[in-house]
């Protein structure tokens, strides 16, 4: 046999082996876990119920194209039904109307945003002038948000000079930055 009859050959068998599959018990014997697959996405009910039936309508129209010789047949079938999952989900993005939009709060304007990072500039100056524990020690409150508590675990200081500390770090940053509020 030449290089090409051998690969009619597989195609063949394969072709022969999708047309001998039971589909009606295959399908029946996949419907409760595909049903599941689908109960886990979107919720229990008539949704689930839907892309199930989805699902099979494509699969049984893709029938044809299915090759036992590339997934096994649980792997196809649940790829058709993820793309399913895929397309509902794409569809299902919510849209407004224009006109609804209009009354929602806007984000912050360009001023906002310039006006914010120049804060932030500020504070990262006048927080490098402060000691490393008062820097590290203001990170864990207000970047990290530990409590005190979790704070004199972490660095070995008790949880009232942790307060201590914090409470003299933010009154003096206070300070700082109202004097140059005057100053500037």
């Amino acid at each position: 046999m030449a290089n090409g009859d051998t690969t009619v050959a597989r195609l063949w068998l394969w072709v022969r082996k999708a047309r001998a599959t039971d589909w009606d018990a295959r399908f029946a014997e996949e419907l409760p876990r595909v049903y599941n697959f689908f109960r886990y996405r979107v919720g229990a009910g008539p949704v689930a119920e839907d892309l199930t039936g989805i699902t099979f309508e494509k699969a049984w129209g893709a029938r044809d194209r299915y090759r036992e010789d590339r997934a096994g047949f649980e792997t196809w079938l649940f790829a058709v039904a993820r793309n399913v999952a895929v397309d509902h989900f794409r569809r299902a993005k919510a849209t407004v109307p224009l006109e609804d939009v209009a009354d929602l709060p806007g984000g912050p304007t360009p001023e906002e945003i310039a006006e914010r990072r120049s804060d932030e500039r500020r504070l990262a100056a006048l927080l490098a002038q402060r000691s490393e524990r008062e820097r590290e020690l203001l990170a864990f409150k207000y970047g990290a948000e530990f409590t005190n508590r979790e704070i004199a675990g972490l660095t070995g200081l008790s949880e009232s000079n942790v307060g201590t500390i914090l409470h003299r770090a933010v009154e003096a940053l206070r300070a700082d930055w109202d004097k140059e509020s005057e100053d500037g």
